[in-house]
């Protein structure tokens, strides 16, 4: 079965939801990842081991990995405990080394996300083979270069094609290590519905205490499973000890996640949510031509300020705009943060027009 708009095979998927990546930050010896693998193995079955082997760190000296050795011990694990195994790749040789060695699922680092010319090597690479690829989103909160990361990776010809979630990198991330910004995964997610995406919990949490919140979270806005940084002794972690978690852990982490079901059989539960969903709709049509008519009286703004030599942005206009619509939000329940971010689009699609209207033949 084949999609017709990105071309991505979705038999593969079938059976597969939740995901369950499960496994260390790092391999470290063979002892670490099989004592690790056994502890996994007596409360899950269907896992993909994961394990990094080439570790990309912000500075140098310290543990980068163990590199090729470290596929051998994972294919033992293969072996032993029936798992399939993952790791990251950073590069077209670490693809061949994978692929060579039996490796059954690939995963793309952040840090190799956010460089377009990294990905389309590690794409020409995977030419001719079909190997799952999951590709988490860059460091920086740009969707479109995540997007773009799977689509060269699509265009490789690889029909089993994931994304997993790990969080952001802002000014202020607390009290995470990564912000979740939950709403570009959404928006991701909206762009691709066709491939699954799971959410990398350890790298949004920094902190076993905020994992379960995460996972939580994840799976309430429908994500298809979890990357889990698992050890039997966190402490002991070469790279991340404070974000993983231990076999017994993860158990009781999984065990107490609440899932919940996308739909409904429900036959009076489905009545009233097409009942609510048409409502807003409506509301929905009736804020898009609102928002026509507001961007028309700009245009027409924006020709009165032609014509009389005034600059597009009147700094104090707008903030009486924005602090008169604040007011307004809290009075009725509207956070801050939605009003300055909704505003500040409108905003910035009525300088667009205005603009284009004070460039156009000449000011």
């Amino acid at each position: 079965m084949v999609d017709n708009k990105h071309n991505i095979e979705v038999d593969w998927l079938k059976g597969r939801r939740p995901f369950q990546f499960f496994g260390p930050c790092s391999a470290e010896s063979v002892d670490q990842l099989r004592i690790t693998a056994k502890g996994i193995s007596e409360h899950f079955q269907d896992v993909i081991f994961r394990a990094g082997i080439w570790k990309p760190r912000t500075r140098p000296n310290t543990f980068e990995g163990v590199g090729k050795d470290g596929l051998k011990w994972l294919i033992d694990i293969k072996e032993e405990f029936g798992f399939q195994v993952a790791t990251e790749v950073a590069s077209a040789a670490h693809v061949d080394a994978c692929l060579n060695a039996g490796i059954d699922v690939l995963w793309i680092g952040a840090r190799t996300t956010v460089n377009p010319f990294s990905v389309q090597a590690i794409a020409d690479a995977l030419k001719g083979v079909d190997i799952p690829v999951f590709v988490k989103n860059p460091i920086n909160p740009d969707v479109s270069l995540w997007s773009g990361a799977v689509e060269r990776i699509e265009k490789a010809g690889v029909s089993k094609i994931g994304a997993i979630h790990r969080g952001f990198h802002l000014s202020d991330n607390r009290p995470y290590r990564n912000a979740p910004a939950w709403e570009l995964a959404v928006q991701f997610r909206t762009e691709h519905i066709d491939i699954p995406l799971i959410c990398d919990v350890s790298h949004i949490s920094g902190v076993p205490e905020l994992i379960p919140h995460v996972a939580q979270r994840a799976f309430d806005l429908d994500m298809d499973g979890l990357m889990v940084e698992t050890h039997y002794k966190p402490k002991e972690a070469l790279s991340d000890a404070k974000q993983q978690l231990t076999p017994l852990q993860l158990h009781e982490l999984i065990n107490n996640l609440v899932f919940k079901s996308a739909d409904s059989k429900n036959a009076e539960f489905k009545n009233q949510l097409d009942f609510l969903r048409e409502k807003i709709d409506r509301i929905d049509d009736q804020v898009v031509e609102l928002m026509a008519t507001r961007m028309n009286i700009s245009e027409e703004i924006g020709s009165y300020k032609k014509e009389n030599q005034v600059t597009v942005l009147q700094i104090q206009r707008w903030q009486e705009i924005l602090q008169r619509s604040l007011k307004s939000g809290e009075a009725l329940n509207l956070s801050p943060k939605f009003i300055t971010s909704l505003y500040n689009a409108i905003h910035d699609e009525s300088i667009r027009k205005q603009t284009i209207i004070l460039e156009r033949d000449g000011k």
